[in-house]
């Protein structure tokens, strides 16, 4: 997978050249190139924002940098990138969008500082390449370099070659399949005992069985605990009699268990 990413502060993403993502990198799994945006601007304070019209605090990104920058990174490829846009305003990030983007060839990400980037470009670049606008949560960052972060990491992992283990990317939270909406429960290595803390005994019984069961029920009570708006989006006919019984357990006196 190609990975552009333009930005006034390309140095942001040395993260890139370390752990997972720089081993993808190095092996050639996954090529990142960064732009530095004032690159294509044509003043001598290398200008990149300006007031916005209307009024209001703040500034907001100039189109003509960015429609320079774009127009040079695409350039007269016959299939262009997907670009993508961090921005709180754009649609949740989440592990369904990560598995969309793994199966791109080409991802070019345009992270914004200030008030945003010129709505102006997005319009422009709508007609031409597939422009997403995706947010990583409900708050709002300084600039949207760490969201680029965030979502390059989740999508190189999902690379083929990119884990040692392809299973991990199955056992995830929020992992495709009939319990999606679920968090991963406790995990554990040895020692068996440390600090007067014991590893769950099924754990080290041999029973994989049991143990399958036992995480899975694990599972179940983390979500139901932390994420509760997730267990109530499982669909109780894909679920197994165990499973309902654990939903039932957590349920408040006199709900519906449909």
């Amino acid at each position: 997978m190609r990975v552009d990413i333009i930005s006034i502060f390309p140095e942001y993403f040395t993260p890139l050249d370390v752990s997972l993502i720089g081993k993808a990198r190095q092996k050639g799994l996954l090529d990142i190139r960064l732009h530095q945006l004032r690159d294509w601007t044509h003043d001598v304070h290398r200008t990149v924002d300006d007031t916005p019209y209307g009024g209001g605090p703040g500034m907001v990104m100039k189109p003509e940098p960015w429609g320079e920058a774009i127009d040079a990174v695409v350039g007269a490829a016959t299939t262009p990138p997907r670009l993508v846009v961090p921005t709180p305003s754009g649609r949740p990030f989440t592990q369904e969008v990560a598995l969309e983007y793994a199966k791109e060839p080409w991802l070019l990400f345009a992270p914004a500082r200030y008030e945003g980037i010129d709505s102006r470009v997005m319009a422009e670049y709508a007609s031409r390449l597939r422009v997403d606008e995706v947010g990583i949560g409900d708050y709002v960052l300084a600039g949207g370099e760490a969201a680029v972060l965030v979502i390059v990491e989740a999508v190189g992992r999902l690379l083929p070659g990119v884990l040692g283990n392809a299973g991990s990317v199955a056992d995830d939270s929020f992992a495709p399949g009939a319990m999606a909406d679920l968090l991963e429960g406790p995990v554990y290595t040895k020692p068996p005992v440390w600090r007067g803390h014991e590893v769950p005994p099924i754990l080290l019984s041999g029973n994989h069985g049991a143990i399958a069961r036992w995480r899975r029920d694990q599972a179940l009570r983390r979500t139901i605990a932390k994420r509760p708006e997730l267990a109530a989006r499982l669909d109780r006919r894909a679920l197994d009699k165990r499973d309902r019984e654990i939903l039932d357990e957590a349920a408040p006196p006199g709900a519906d268990p449909s």
